[in-house]
């Protein structure tokens, strides 16, 4: 199965809706109740891309999953940590798009210098869990009752993976900063040499 990796336009906002609407109606993995509106998930888009990648991953021309980079924190000493979102269409996990999607994701932060990233899983959500392990990333601590969705209370665990050496840090330099060169440079990554 070939899959394309590229970054999200605002033009994709319907198809990403349509893979996170049943995370939200229907799971605990998404903390949010109601399904964003077409305009707040183009919004979204366009938000995040000023700062931090926002990718989608294609088979055949549709979009079957998508991931990005937000701000760890607002505070300027945390500019050089980012958290993690990834969702994927139900019909195609298992099928390493995830790990594609994430390779690409984790080679641009480097390029704008990310030192560490973060990922907040609801827990128990044994796939999410195993697929961060598979990266390298380490567990790190867990939040009791952090959220309350369908009259239930749910555990979120942090996990991280260092990605710079943090002997060498350098200004953060936004997604939108990046050279073309850069980022065709890493979405190549994603295909099978």
């Amino acid at each position: 199965m070939s899959v394309n990796i590229r970054v999200a336009k605002k033009e994709d906002a319907r198809a990403i809706l349509d893979i996170y609407a049943p995370y939200v109606l229907s799971t605990n993995i998404t903390f949010e109740y109601d399904v964003p509106s077409l305009e707040d998930m183009t919004n979204r888009i366009c938000q995040t891309l000023d700062s931090y990648p926002y990718l989608v991953a294609e088979v055949q021309g549709q979009i079957v999953g998508y991931a990005y980079a937000s701000s760890f924190h607002s505070r300027a000493a945390y500019q050089w940590g980012s958290e993690l979102s990834i969702y994927l269409d139900q019909h195609y996990h298992g099928q390493a798009i995830g790990k594609k999607l994430y390779q690409v994701l984790l080679a641009l932060l480097k390029c704008m210098h990310i030192q560490n990233v973060y990922a907040c899983i609801t827990h128990p959500n044994v796939k999410s869990e195993r697929f961060h392990e598979s990266l390298q990333f380490q567990y790190v601590g867990c939040f009791h009752r952090a959220g309350y969705k369908a009259k239930q209370w749910h555990d979120v665990i942090w996990m991280e993976k260092a990605i710079g050496d943090p002997h060498h840090v350098e200004s953060f330099i936004p997604f939108s900063k990046l050279s073309l060169q850069q980022i065709e440079s890493c979405l190549g990554l994603c295909y099978d040499k």
